[in-house]
């Protein structure tokens, strides 16, 4: 492994970890509060979402413009802000849209920064590498983080914004990469035209569609799961649910492992398959009720997602590259899928107030991703294959 791509996997992870162990701490803050609405775990996912789809036009652009090192400090910064701001006890959704600008900032100059370490036949693996890292810290992040905030709201955070602050300080080691030749282009105008031009690409737009699928899902499943595990599986605490998506977490890394060996560059069109797969799993999730079943079925549906999401991305970070910039794709693909996502869960908070039962909206989640796949099979265009080039 490049010594680059080692430390960017160091960078992310810690980040990574404290991303989910903040959003874990916020929800044991919630749980805490008996008066807490039905809606405001909901609520939470949205605010972070939302610095996604307003920043778009902007932080690709930017990650492209100036060394992405400097950027992912940056973000990493705003995201500390952001802890620090619920350390001093400052209304929680406020504090967290904060953290979303700093993920808004850093996740095109994270993912952006891949083309320029590696070459595009070897730069697959390296999604791989970075997805399964992500996901090893969401879990880990997850699990450790929802653990301490149980015991001490205080120190969950102090732990945060040592990891935010750490993840920047090890940045530094990251080459001073050379941003572009292309000029720091924004506003809406240009980012409209530029989600135009991908739209008209037949390979570009699958990809876009089907990231927003995938996203549009995960989120939902994440936000479902909060209310479906006390009720079903009579889970109580932030700890044990977050232990429940320990095994989602760890079926994606298994799926991104396997990625480049089943799904190749030339078998795009592959990744259907276990879209379908994830949509039946989700299906299932909804009829089981107890502890072992429910832990089985969601690594295998983090399994299929691993499959599904890792060709995505590749795929859009490397026509990004050779094209607007590999920045910029990657905030075109943040806006798409966190439209989908805003979507996805802006329908299932309004299902809460008409009381749907969780098993319900779980089944209405696996049958949509059904829907949305067959509907991507059916405008499936006759050239699906990137075809591998050399780096620019």
């Amino acid at each position: 492994m490049d010594k680059n791509i080692l430390i960017l996997l160091i960078v992310q992870f810690l980040s990574a970890f404290a991303d989910n162990a903040i959003l874990f701490t916020v929800i044991a803050i919630v749980l805490q509060t008996s008066a807490a609405a039905s809606w405001y775990i909901p609520a939470l996912q949205a605010v972070f979402l939302i610095a996604f789809v307003l920043l778009a036009p902007w932080v690709g652009a930017i990650a492209d413009s100036y060394p992405k090192p400097k950027i992912l400090i940056i973000a990493n910064l705003i995201k500390a802000s952001g802890a620090f701001l619920l350390f001093l006890a400052i209304e929680p959704i406020i504090a967290y849209g904060i953290i979303g600008i700093g993920a808004a900032l850093y996740s095109p100059a994270k993912y952006g920064i891949l083309p320029e370490y590696s070459q595009q036949q070897a730069l697959l693996k390296a999604n791989s590498w970075v997805e399964g890292s992500t996901i090893l810290a969401v879990l880990s992040g997850m699990v450790i983080g929802a653990r301490i905030a149980d015991q001490s709201i205080e120190q969950a955070l102090i732990t945060v914004l040592i990891l935010f602050i750490t993840s920047a300080a090890i940045t530094l080691l990251l080459p001073k990469s050379k941003p572009s030749p292309r000029t720091l282009t924004t506003g809406i105008s240009v980012f409209i035209a530029q989600l135009k031009g991908f739209f008209t690409h037949p390979l570009c737009r699958f990809a876009l569609v089907n990231a927003a699928i995938f996203w549009a899902t995960a989120a939902t499943l994440r936000v479902i799961i909060i209310a479906w595990a006390p009720l079903t599986l009579q889970l109580t605490n932030a700890s044990e649910i977050a232990e429940l998506t320990f095994f989602l977490a760890i079926g994606i890394i298994l799926g991104s492992s396997l990625v480049p060996r089943l799904i190749p560059f030339d078998k795009l069109r592959r990744v259907l398959i276990p879209a379908y797969f994830m949509g039946v799993l989700i299906i299932i999730l909804s009829l089981v009720t107890l502890l072992i079943p429910a832990r089985i079925t969601l690594m295998l549906i983090g399994f299929m997602g691993g499959l599904y999401i890792v060709p995505i991305n590749t795929t859009l970070q490397a026509l990004g590259h050779q094209s607007i910039g590999s920045g910029r794709a990657v905030a075109l693909q943040g806006f798409s899928q966190n439209i989908a996502m805003l979507c996805a869960i802006g329908l299932y908070t309004l299902s809460t107030s008409f009381s749907l039962h969780p098993n319900h909206a779980i089944t209405i989640l696996g049958c949509n991703i059904l829907l949305c796949a067959t509907l991507a099979f059916l405008c499936l265009p006759k050239n699906l294959a990137l075809t591998p080039t050399k780096k620019s």
